[in-house]
């Protein structure tokens, strides 16, 4: 008889993004190791008022072969009740939940402590975050709350692991972010510049995902025009919609005068594209000020990109300095000498290192962390 396993997340029919892109590849991958695997994704996820993009919701097809049922009100407790009796009686084997910010602890922590009552389910925690970027008040409040009835906790970088220790003692594990594999191949870098309409023969590097003051794409706009960047003829393709008001980034571009070395695509990326993005740079760049890990990062390796990442949080765990890439602190002045030696070094140089690397970051593992975590 086929283990039962629901994964509790964002997933379509809302936008892709890291978290539903991530829940969809392992649902798929518990799916091909013989799991009776669904989704529990929300009908409505934030009130509109908190949420900072331009829609929730995609315009894409639903995933193939992933059974996704859309429950989950994050602010209706009649509903979290409907949805932990629900998933109390169905009784799977395993709940993998996702856990990124305290807002969700409220709706996350009410289901599972239904769901707990059942004796049965192991209810296993992927914690993205424990302390969020973007501090609010109610948050330490809210994370107790959520981890109370978790059994144990799967982490991505030291950094969440340290945290969660703050909280609780319970088994974790930390394992490195798998692969983003399903976005397919990679493509020739000249037909993905062709595709987006962006020059043939220059030099390209990429900001890529929602735009956040924590990532710190104001530090890599003042490293473009650092007077060495724009000598070597280097461009910025910022691809990704802004989740915060665009204006002060306006501004300083204005103020820089930085406009012509920018290829500003700043909606939403749909999945269908994003091979075409990452595969028309030539490196990856991650300027972030605060991190625990990055979704770009395992993107990056999947398509065999270079990348330059700051040391902050998990970044350079994931990423060997002078390898796979370069590890710089987040200043502008830093950024922009390690794009310079990127393109001093070459594509070629990191590209054995790479494919080396890349192999650590496997579905398997975690998967099968997650299901042996706790006995």
């Amino acid at each position: 008889m086929k283990k039962k396993l629901i994964i509790i997340g964002p997933a379509w029919p809302l936008r892709g993004g890291g978290l539903a892109t991530f829940n969809e590849r392992l649902a798929l991958e518990y799916i091909r190791q013989g799991f009776d695997t669904t989704i529990y994704t929300f009908s409505l996820q934030y009130p509109n008022f908190l949420f900072p993009g331009s829609s929730q919701y995609t315009d894409e097809p639903a995933p193939e072969s992933i059974p996704i049922k859309v429950r989950i009100n994050s602010i209706n407790p009649f509903n979290w009740w409907k949805v932990g009796r629900e998933l109390k009686a169905l009784a799977p084997d395993y709940i993998v939940v996702r856990y990124w910010i305290p807002f969700m602890g409220p709706c996350f922590g009410t289901i599972l402590r239904i769901v707990k009552t059942n004796k049965f389910t192991r209810i296993i925690c992927i914690a993205d975050n424990i302390i969020p970027h973007e501090k609010r008040p109610g948050d330490k409040l809210f994370t107790q709350y959520f981890i109370q009835p978790v059994h144990g906790f799967i982490t991505m970088s030291k950094q969440v692991q340290q945290d969660l220790q703050q909280f609780t003692n319970k088994p974790s594990q930390l394992v490195p972010h798998p692969l983003y594999d399903n976005f397919g191949p990679a493509i020739p870098k000249d037909v993905a510049r062709g595709k987006l309409k962006l020059p043939a023969n220059d030099q390209i590097i990429l900001f890529f995902g929602f735009i956040r003051k924590y990532k710190g794409l104001d530090l890599l706009l003042e490293a473009i025009n650092d007077e060495r960047i724009r000598k070597a003829g280097i461009k910025l393709l910022v691809a990704g919609e802004f989740y915060e008001n665009r204006e002060p980034y306006d501004q300083l571009i204005e103020r820089l005068q930085i406009a012509p070395q920018l290829l500003l695509h700043t909606g939403f990326i749909p999945n269908h594209e994003v091979a075409y993005y990452v595969s028309a740079a030539d490196f990856i760049i991650q300027p972030y000020r605060d991190a625990t890990q990055s979704g770009v990062t395992p993107l990056a390796y999947h398509f065999e990109k270079p990348m330059l990442v700051t040391n902050v949080g998990g970044l350079p765990d994931l990423v060997p300095d002078g390898k796979v890439g370069v590890v710089v602190e987040p200043n502008a002045a830093a950024i922009a000498a390690g794009i310079l030696q990127l393109y001093e070094l070459g594509e070629n140089y990191f590209l054995p290192h790479l494919r080396n690397e890349k192999q650590r970051y496997s579905w398997t593992r975690l998967t099968e962390t997650i299901t042996t975590l706790v006995p």
